[in-house]
């Protein structure tokens, strides 16, 4: 009877360590069609401000437009995937705004003139839906141009500045950029 009972459980178990490798399998982020990015700012005396996001692909598509991917004048994720991070070991102030240290998560609004960034409170989520404005920590207008030649990868970096640094976002022929202050 022991021998009858210890099949079953045997064969359970192995279908569920088969089941576990194969999800491990799966979950391994670089392989992902928009896989896993960072960008960090190092700051005087180890301040630090960091970013993760996805980075999703051109792939052909239309992408900044009233019908493209990212519809103008529509809060974006500014990435795909798990929401976009930003997290900041020292208080920032940009365009006269003040964001604490702490973790955020952000948003995007693109138009074709000009963006929105947006700060949020609200962490841990996946990249959409959008919590809502009443997570909103702050609005931050961003500049806007052009590139010269187009850009596949959706790519976040930062380019250090006197007493800060400056977010670039850029995708497709357009960069939306906002810079950030150590605040004093």
């Amino acid at each position: 009877m022991r021998k009858i009972v210890a099949f079953p459980a045997v064969l359970v178990l192995g279908i569920a360590v088969s089941a576990a490798l194969t999800g491990a399998r799966q979950q391994d982020k670089s392989k992902r069609p928009s896989p896993p990015a960072s960008a960090h700012c190092n700051l005087a005396g180890g301040k630090t401000v960091h970013t993760d996001y996805s980075s999703p692909r051109m792939k052909g598509r239309k992408i900044f437009a009233t019908d493209g991917l990212v519809p103008f004048g529509k809060v974006w994720r500014a990435g795909a995937n798990e929401a976009t991070t930003f997290v900041t070991t020292v208080n920032l102030t940009a365009d006269g705004k003040d964001i604490p240290a702490g973790s955020y998560t952000l948003f995007t609004i693109p138009t074709a003139d000009a963006w929105t960034l947006i700060v949020s409170k609200k962490t841990g989520e996946w990249g959409i839906p959008y919590p809502g404005e009443q997570y909103d920590f702050v609005r931050i207008p961003m500049r806007v141009s052009k590139m010269a030649s187009p850009m596949e990868d959706f790519t976040i970096t930062y380019t250090k500045s006197d007493g800060g640094c400056t977010l670039n976002m850029e995708w497709d022929t357009t960069r939306a950029s906002v810079t950030f202050a150590e605040k004093k």
